[in-house]
C-alpha cells in the first residue's frame, strides 16, 4: 500500500492536501473554455450596455453566469476519496518493469462525478500515466495500474497522486493532491554464476570449518530452552528437571566463512557513464557476486574504497546469520542501487578495515590502477585465504579494444602478490570471467605457487 501511514482524503471543501484552497482558488480553476465564456459574457455585457441592446445583456449574462455557477458547484462538491498505491516489487532489476496499482475508493454516501487521476512519475521510468474514471457509486472502488521501467540503477520517488475534478460542462478544474511517495528501488543487473568451488568447499561451510561448541560429554552440555519445532530426541532431561521447564541441548554449530566483495568506486578510476561504462559493470558484478555467494553460505559483506561496509551489523560489519541473509542482500542491493564515484584517489581506507580483520576469501572489482594503489592492492591479500580480482581498463571501454598494457602490467604485479587476477574488457561476460578465475586458481594449485593456499580449488 502507499507509504505514510493511512490513505490521505480527497475532499472538495478541504479535509485534504490540495494546491489551493478557497473560491479564489477555484476561479483560478476555470479553463480555457471556461475562461472564454467569462470573457465574451463581460464583454456582451458592455456592448450591450453602450448599444441598449437588453436581447444582448441577456446572452452576456448568461455567458458570465455559467462559468461561475460550475465553479460554485464544483467547489461545493461534497465527496470524499481514498487512495492508495501499491508497488510490485518495490525492489527491481535494471532493464525489467515493475507495475504499480492504484485503488480510489468512494468513502462518502454520495456517488462521485468524472475523474481524472494521473501520478507523478521521474522522467526516466516513462511518461506520467494518466486514467479516467467514470462515476464511482457510494463505498465503491476503482483499480488501475501501469508499468514502470528503467534501464538505470537509482531510487525513484514515485507519487503524489492527484486527481482532477471537472464540472459537466467542462468550465473549471480543480486539482487535489494526495501527501503519500512511495520509492522504487532500482537495483544493478544480476547474472548467474557457474559453481565454482569455494575455500575448499562448494559452500560456505567446507571441510575446514570450525565448531562453536566442543560437545565432549553430557557434562559439557550447554542447554536451552524448548523452541516450537525442536527434535524431541534433543531434550536433555538431566537440565530439564533442573530448571524445571523443558530444556535442549544445543546443536553443533559451523562458523561460516567469510567473504568480502570490495568495490573500487574512485572517480579517477573510470571513464566514461551510462549502462555501458566500465563503472556500471562493476556494479553489477559486485551485485553478481554478492547473490552469488549469499546463496552458498557465506557470512558476506560489501566494502568500498572508502571504508564503508554493508551491513555493518555482527562481527565487523558481516552477515550474522543464514537467517538474515535475505535482508542483509536487500541493504547491499540498496547501497549498491544508488553507489556513485567517491572523491578520494586511493585505497588506504579499504585497506585498513581489511588489516583489522581475518578475512576467507576477498573479490574485489578494481578500476584503473597506478604503481601505488596496485602495491597497495597487493598487500590487502596478506590477510586473505584467497582473493579474486577484476581489473576493469578505463582505456579499453573507451575504445573498444583489448586491455592496454598497462593492466596487463597490473594484473601480472597481483598474481605475483597471490591474487587471481584478470583483466577485464569492454562488454566481457562475467560468468565466463568467473569460471576462468576458478580454472586459474586450480592451474595455481596444481603448480605449487607459494603462497596462494586454500581459495579456488
Amino acid at each position: 500500500m502507499s507509504a505514510g501511514g493511512p490513505a490521505p482524503v480527497v475532499d472538495a471543501e478541504g479535509g485534504a492536501s490540495t494546491d489551493a484552497t478557497g473560491v479564489w482558488a477555484a476561479l483560478g480553476g476555470l479553463t480555457t473554455r471556461g475562461r472564454s465564456f467569462l470573457a465574451a459574457g463581460v464583454a456582451a455585457a458592455i456592448c450591450a450596455y453602450v448599444l441598449g441592446q437588453s436581447d444582448l445583456l441577456r446572452v452576456g449574462l448568461l455567458l458570465t453566469v455559467l462559468p461561475l455557477v460550475c465553479v460554485i458547484v464544483l467547489y461545493r462538491t461534497r465527496y470524499r476519496v481514498a487512495g492508495s498505491r501499491r508497488l510490485a516489487p518495490s525492489r527491481v532489476p535494471a532493464g525489467e518493469e515493475a507495475r504499480v496499482h492504484l485503488r480510489m475508493d468512494n468513502i462518502s454516501r454520495l456517488p462521485t462525478g468524472l475523474l481524472m487521476l494521473q501520478d507523478h512519475v521521474p522522467y526516466v521510468l516513462g511518461p506520467r500515466p494518466r486514467f479516467v474514471l467514470d462515476r464511482v457509486e457510494a463505498g465503491g472502488r476503482r483499480e488501475v495500474s501501469y508499468r514502470v521501467r528503467s534501464d538505470l540503477r537509482g531510487r525513484y520517488p514515485l507519487g503524489p497522486l492527484q486527481l482532477r475534478l471537472n464540472d459537466p460542462f467542462g468550465m473549471c478544474e480543480l486539482t487535489r493532491s494526495f501527501s503519500a511517495f512511495d520509492t522504487l528501488t532500482v537495483i544493478p543487473r544480476t547474472e548467474p554464476l557457474p559453481p565454482v568451488r569455494l575455500m575448499g568447499d562448494a559452500s560456505g561451510y567446507g571441510d575446514g570449518r570450525l565448531r562453536s561448541l566442543a560437545l565432549a560429554g553430557d557434562d559439557d552440555v550447554i542447554p536451552r530452552n524448548y523452541r516450537y519445532g525442536d527434535d524431541l530426541r534433543r531434550v536433555h532431561w538431566r537440565s530439564t528437571a533442573r530448571f524445571g521447564e523443558l530444556m535442549v541441548r544445543r546443536e553443533e554449530q559451523p562458523q561460516r566463512a567469510r567473504c568480502t566483495v570490495l568495490l573500487d568506486t574512485r572517480y579517477t578510476a573510470y571513464e566514461g557513464s551510462g549502462p555501458d561504462s566500465a563503472f556500471e559493470w562493476a556494479v553489477s558484478g559486485a551485485a553478481s557476486t554478492l547473490v552469488h555467494i549469499l546463496e552458498r553460505g557465506f557470512a558476506v559483506r560489501l566494502l568500498t574504497d572508502t571504508g564503508s561496509s554493508v551491513p555493518g551489523e555482527g562481527t565487523d560489519g558481516f552477515t550474522t546469520s543464514a537467517q538474515e541473509s535475505a535482508e542483509s542482500a536487500g541493504l547491499m542491493m540498496d547501497m549498491l542501487a544508488v553507489v556513485d564515484h567517491s572523491d578520494g584517489d586511493g585505497l588506504t581506507a579499504a585497506h585498513e578495515v581489511l588489516r583489522g580483520g581475518s578475512e576467507g576469501l576477498l573479490i574485489a572489482f578494481f578500476g584503473d590502477l597506478d604503481d601505488e594503489q596496485a602495491a597497495l592492492a597487493g598487500r590487502m591479500r596478506q590477510r586473505s585465504k584467497a582473493a579474486v580480482a577484476f581489473v576493469l581498463d578505463s582505456e579499453s571501454w573507451m575504445s573498444g579494444g583489448a586491455p592496454s598494457q598497462a593492466v596487463v602490467e597490473r594484473v601480472r604485479v597481483l598474481r605475483e602478490t597471490g591474487w587471481t587476477a584478470l583483466a577485464v574488457g569492454p562488454g566481457a561476460s562475467l560468468p565466463a570471467l568467473w569460471q576462468q578465475a576458478g580454472q586459474q586458481r586450480l592451474d595455481t594449485s596444481s603448480s605449487g605457487v607459494p603462497g596462494t593456499p586454500g581459495g579456488w580449488s
